[in-house]
């Protein structure tokens, strides 16, 4: 890994999306190695900032926190102002959302896409770090999948998220925009919500004798959040990247109902699992297998994950053990 204490010292950065799960994450590591932090989150009416609100207070103290929505291009011109690296997270990310409101979800991460790359144009920044996702690729037609393997846009956000990749990808060759493109593969850790399937299955066997999921025969590569916040440091100040497109995976899978047995585990309880109608997605839709290729990271961007899926675990379970109260166990949140 990279030494990254005095490259942030200099630098004035903007991160979208910065409430949110892996963003707030991202946000506080970058507090801590010194840059200046400006945050980007979507308005409400409650002056409400997501997870930020659960960074320590020195910390949330320093932060310029801006509201808005990434489909307003005034508004992203105005947070990209006077800044040095771009981190595009923001994105509306839940599948199961993306089929009921299809609209909203493409307009969000493609328009929204659209506007940050503008605003990266208009300032001419450093370099735009741009958050793809591992759904993009869709169930895979060959293991390990690299970054040359087929899109398949077999939901409405993964389409969202190929889109958005492919102006990521025009913008780098028309204007020569400095824009690097990462593929975090299914991030978990503390503050996630229970919407992942990680803290649902955590959530549930603490507070219920009965876990409901939707395809118990699926495959994922789990990534401990820290891991993916530190792939993104690595993506923003490795010289000579630009328009790569970089897998940040840990390269090796696990099938849902033997992580939910490994999470009961590790809680030393009894706790049956069944599967419920409701989670489970289309068939057609149905990701059935991801396992990432991380090659390309470790050569280009030095970097190689440190955390076990177990030792991972066994972490995110400690937090969601002591925050009981942002999770509920008998209800399924798209």
């Amino acid at each position: 890994m990279q030494d990254t204490s005095k490259f942030w010292q200099s630098k004035h950065v903007l991160v979208t999306g910065a409430g949110g799960f892996i963003g707030s994450h991202l946000v506080e590591k970058l507090a801590i190695s010194g840059a200046s932090v400006r945050a980007f989150v979507r308005y409400n009416s409650r002056g409400d900032p997501g997870l930020l609100s659960m960074l320590p207070i020195d910390i949330l103290d320093n932060l310029e926190i801006i509201a808005g929505d990434l489909r307003d291009l005034p508004a992203v011109l105005s947070a990209s102002r006077d800044v040095n690296i771009i981190f595009h997270l923001g994105a509306l990310i839940a599948i199961p959302y993306s089929y009921k409101h299809p609209v909203e979800v493409v307009e969000s991460n493609v328009l929204g896409t659209m506007n940050v790359l503008l605003a990266g144009r208009e300032y001419e920044v450093e370099r735009i770090v741009h958050t793809s996702s591992s759904e993009v690729y869709g169930s895979a037609l060959r293991v390990p999948i690299d970054e040359t393997h087929p899109l398949q846009g077999q939901s409405p956000y993964s389409a969202s998220k190929i889109g958005a990749d492919k102006l990521a990808e025009s913008f780098n060759c028309a204007y020569d925009l400095p824009v690097v493109t990462l593929r975090p593969f299914n991030t978990y850790g503390p503050r996630q919500s229970d919407r992942a399937v990680i803290p649902s299955i955590i959530i549930q066997a603490i507070k219920q004798k009965k876990i409901y999921l939707g395809n118990l025969d699926a495959y994922r590569d789990f990534t401990y959040v820290s891991d993916t916040v530190e792939g993104f440091l690595c993506a923003a100040q490795t010289t000579s990247i630009e328009g790569k497109t970089i897998n940040l995976g840990v390269g090796s899978e696990i099938r849902i109902l033997e992580l939910a047995n490994e999470i009961i585990s590790i809680l030393g309880k009894h706790v049956d699992i069944e599967v419920e109608t409701e989670r489970l997605r289309p068939p057609n839709s149905e990701v059935t297998r991801l396992l990432s290729d991380n090659r390309l990271a470790k050569e280009l961007l030095g970097w190689t994950p440190q955390v076990s899926l177990r030792d991972g675990l066994i972490k995110t379970i400690e937090w969601i053990s002591e925050h009981p109260q942002h999770y509920h166990s008998t209800q399924y949140r798209i």
